[in-house]
């Protein structure tokens, strides 16, 4: 079980955002030949609470039963949080570093799926959702059939039925605000733009 203090439980609203937002994840199994663990993108289906994916045909770790639940772990932006940052470091000095992250640990029963057609609807739910907002997005139409197909046969799809959901949104939020204040400027200033937005966006009202 994941380790969460109050201060850093988010919201239902917020951790839907992430499994619907997130770009890859590890997949990890527990199988007879201890544990297996891949990382590959999932796109997240709401309407039935899944999370579906596909991997290598080549990689044994479909082929292996998985015993127990799957475990898939997500993360959101994450960094190095500098003690200079925080005012009280002039207050009083007493102040360490830390990291702030973003992270869920989904669990869920594990199906394979090793059908072509299948596979081809995930394909083009991930490209569709990796290719919003760009100016010409690819899609799988834009390739010749005959490839795509022989793509398809080198890959098997994965989908996790979602049992439960631990997140954890370490953003500062256990600090004073002029602290705060300060993560988000140094956040900024090391082009941690992504986590600098997230602190800003969770700070305590």
């Amino acid at each position: 079980m994941m380790y969460v203090p109050a201060h850093f439980a988010p919201d239902e609203g917020a951790v839907q955002e992430l499994l619907a937002r997130h770009g890859a994840a590890d997949l990890v199994t527990t199988t007879a030949d201890g544990l297996l663990a891949t990382m590959l993108p999932f796109v997240y289906d709401d309407d039935r609470n899944v999370l579906l994916g596909h991997l290598a045909r080549n990689n044994p770790h479909w082929q292996q039963p998985a015993i127990g639940d799957a475990l898939v772990i997500m993360r959101g932006p994450d960094a190095y949080v500098s003690p200079a940052w925080y005012a009280s470091k002039q207050e009083h000095g007493r102040v360490v570093p830390t990291w702030n992250y973003i992270t869920a640990h989904v669990y869920g029963t594990l199906t394979v799926h090793d059908d072509p057609a299948w596979v081809e609807d995930v394909v083009r739910r991930l490209s569709q959702l990796h290719e919003a907002g760009r100016p010409e997005p690819w899609s799988v139409d834009d390739a010749p059939a005959k490839y795509i197909g022989g793509q398809l046969r080198a890959i098997v799809g994965v989908e996790v039925a979602i049992s439960r959901i631990e997140a954890k949104f370490k953003l500062s939020q256990n600090r004073p605000a002029a602290d705060i204040d300060g993560v988000i400027d140094g956040l900024h200033e090391t082009h941690a733009d992504d986590l600098a937005e997230a602190v800003g966006k969770h700070r305590p009202n």
